[in-house]
């Protein structure tokens, strides 16, 4: 059961994991009025799709982990600078660290992409402070971060741009407490810019790839879902105004027999996300 209801003409909004990105499709398909503050003008929707304009609601890109969605409040208001603020790829051109495949093509140059930057925040906070309904899929406790200053990056120093070095990056897994203390700094913060906003968490389906632990990966998995399962719970259990939407339960629990996955195991196949839309729209 759901403890409220969306209304069509209420603006709701989305981020985190890539399986976010089926909350978001269905939303705009659906009649409700899916909040996008980042538009595309001026480009064709082939181009839009590429450069991810209304992937989300605004251009993030994927946010894994709750520590990436606090960071981002506080880049978006002033309250952190990260150190590193442009990384060069191999070609010479530069990404944001902080969503290093919104732009394909790189910036030219690190003052651009400081200015593509400044302007992403701008729309981020809009978006905070005007959304009614924000919903946040959580995929990950797996993260790599800068040693210096703790901004958490959605992958790893060296994957897309920059090089990894041990002296200034670090792999971290959160645990249940700190994953707590980042959703309860999460309803914090926007409920101090935006007080009558409600917040709905859900939990990837979508298992880890890959692990830096040193374990089998399905063991990796298991701990990082429930991690996110158990915490999420906690901050659901201390506010009426903020709601677990079961995703996770309904594409992973016995009952679906394993026909929610793909041939490789980790997509979630068309029914499924069917599936998971359809309860959506019935119980929200």
């Amino acid at each position: 059961r759901s403890r409220w209801k969306i209304g069509k003409a209420e603006k709701v909004a989305t981020a985190g994991s890539c399986f976010a990105q089926h909350i978001s499709r269905t939303l705009q398909q659906s009649g409700f009025n899916y909040f996008v503050a980042e538009s595309a003008a001026g480009l064709l929707p082939e181009e839009a799709v590429v450069r991810q304009f209304g992937v989300f609601s605004a251009r993030y890109g994927n946010l894994y982990t709750a520590r990436q969605l606090v960071q981002l409040f506080d880049r978006a208001y002033g309250y952190f600078s990260p150190a590193e603020q442009a990384w060069r790829r191999p070609d010479g051109r530069y990404v944001d660290p902080f969503r290093p495949q919104v732009e394909p093509a790189g910036f030219a140059s690190a003052a651009e992409a400081d200015a593509a930057r400044d302007v992403h925040l701008k729309a981020v906070r809009r978006l905070f402070e005007e959304m009614d309904v924000f919903v946040f899929t959580l995929g990950l406790t797996e993260c790599w971060e800068c040693v210096e200053d703790g901004a958490a990056y959605p992958l790893a120093p060296g994957v897309v741009a920059s090089s990894f070095d041990p002296a200034k990056h670090r792999f971290v897994n959160f645990s249940v407490r700190e994953v707590i203390e980042d959703i309860r700094a999460i309803v914090r913060r926007l409920r101090s810019i935006n007080s009558a906003v409600r917040l709905l968490f859900t939990v990837s389906p979508v298992p880890l790839i890959a692990t830096f632990e040193d374990r089998h990966v399905l063991v990796s998995t298991v701990e990082s879902k429930s991690v996110l399962r158990a915490a999420i719970a906690q901050v659901v259990g201390e506010d009426d105004s903020v709601d677990y939407f079961p995703s996770y339960e309904i594409i992973t629990g016995q009952h679906a027999r394993g026909a929610y996955f793909a041939s490789d195991l980790r997509s979630v196949t068309d029914a499924g996300v069917a599936q998971v839309m359809g309860l959506f729209m019935k119980h929200y």
